[in-house]
This record gives structure tokens, sequence and C-alpha cells, in this order.
């Protein structure tokens, strides 16, 4: 199981990333962007998931479970958010939507490299 939550959390990561940073390289959100960030989303929920399955302290509060926590969320938002501004199409909206997804992208990535850290030490 280890290894599928791996995988899945590595990608979260590549869905997510190449669909935040595409965004930001076209100044606008498209449709496959949208995409890209629900695959993110379902990856990293799956991850998370499976790790949460194999850790022995799963309602442990940390660093890790909070910034995780938030991530998951705020990827969410950003989904929601994202398919909202595709469906209203308006081309204002649309190109200034790539503000967020930067901020969400960090964020994302801070229990992605903590949980990475902590891996390794234990």
């Amino acid at each position: 199981m280890l290894i599928f939550a791996i995988v899945s959390i590595t990608l979260a990561l590549a869905f997510y990333s190449v669909g935040v940073w595409s965004e930001q390289a076209q100044h606008t959100l498209k449709g496959w962007h949208l995409f890209m960030f629900w695959a993110g989303l379902a990856f990293d929920t799956t991850g998370t998931t499976l790790m949460g399955r194999l850790s022995e302290d799963v309602l442990t509060l940390n660093f890790h479970s909070i910034t995780g926590l938030v991530a998951i969320i705020l990827m969410f938002v950003h989904a929601v958010w994202a398919t909202r501004v595709l469906v209203q199409n308006r081309k204002r909206e649309k190109e200034k939507f790539h503000r967020f997804s930067v901020l969400v992208w960090i964020v994302w990535l801070i229990p992605y490299l903590s949980g990475l850290v902590f891996g390794m030490t234990h």
C-alpha cells in the first residue's frame, strides 16, 4: 500500500504543478487546467488516505497533518472556484484567476515536503 500512496502523492504533485504553472505561463484559465486541478486533488486525497491507513498515529495533530488538511481544503476551493470561473466564462476572471493558483500550490507544497522529510527520517 505504501508504494500506491507514494505514487498517488507524486501524481498529485505532477498534475497540480503542470496545471498551476501552465496556467501561469498562458495567463488565462483553460479547461485542461481545470482537469489538472481536479486530478491533482483526487490523487492527493487518495495518497493522503492511503498514508493515513499506514500511519499508527492518524489522529495526531502536528505540523504535517494541519498543513495537509489546509492544503486539501484550499485545493478543493481552488478547483471549485476554477470550475465556476470557466462556467461563467468571463475573460477578466479567467485572466486574474492565476493569482490564487500559485498561493494554493505553495501551501500544498509545504505538507508535501514535510511528508517527504518525515518519511525519510522515520
